[in-house]
């Protein structure tokens, strides 16, 4: 039977995320953030009843994989908790699931600079959809509504028009001559072979390896072909 817990989600009776085996996933280390006594006390019962997760208290933020942060509105005071939260624990890749309503571009835009995000309307969810978002996360699989999914490629496509493209700049930050070599490197070729396909001489060739060897903090030339295919680059 369905009922509210005091938050204004909707909750059923506990039952385990589709995907989640208790035998081999510990559950995520996760701390609820809210300014409202009730709705914390609300949702920290329930999600008490979910082998999915371990709730922390806030004291315990730097433990914490995940945050999940729960409003009425997404507003500025929403935006400055996930900040503090960020700089508190100083971990490289915080990780948000925002329950709120009104979410705005500008919003998206601040937010994603304190970690990664999954965005769920607060008059829309409920309580399994809100489990396993924070279980996603964690893998980093994100949830963003599909107007924020639009607002995110046009802004990308805004970044690539205006800033890398006219300083020849791929999106993962590479210039398009080192995507070229580092490409050829994927495909086995050497240093000679690269420097007659593309027509370079082989010193530049080799220093343009060295320019992202050093630029990323790279120790070879593997680590350099890795960094590429991960960030998209080839």
């Amino acid at each position: 039977m369905e009922h509210t817990s005091g938050t204004g989600i909707t909750t059923e009776r506990p039952s385990a995320t589709a995907g989640w085996h208790s035998a081999s996933r510990e559950p995520v280390r996760l701390v609820v953030l809210t300014k409202d006594v009730m709705t914390r006390q609300g949702a920290s019962a329930y999600l008490a009843t979910r082998p999915e997760v371990r709730l922390l208290p806030p004291q315990r933020l730097e433990e914490a994989e995940v945050f999940l942060v729960i409003v009425d509105l997404i507003d500025q005071d929403t935006l400055e908790l996930m900040q503090r939260t960020a700089e508190t624990t100083g971990a490289p890749d915080t990780r948000f699931v925002l329950v709120g309503d009104g979410l705005r571009d500008q919003h998206l835009a601040r937010a994603v600079t304190f970690g990664s995000i999954s965005v769920l309307a607060h008059s829309e969810v409920d309580f399994d959809r809100v489990v396993a978002a924070v279980c996603a996360i964690r893998d980093a699989r994100l949830e963003i509504p599909d107007e924020a999914v639009g607002w995110a490629v046009r802004r990308l496509h805004a970044l690539y028009r205006e800033v890398l493209g006219p300083r020849s700049l791929t999106p993962a930050g590479l210039e398009k001559r080192e995507a070229q070599v580092l490409e050829l490197l994927s495909q086995g070729l050497d240093t000679a072979e690269i420097a007659e396909r593309l027509n370079y001489s082989e010193r530049t060739v080799k220093s343009v390896i060295q320019s992202v060897l050093r630029r990323e903090g790279l120790r070879n030339r593997a680590q350099a072909v890795a960094y590429a295919l991960r960030n998209g680059a080839i």
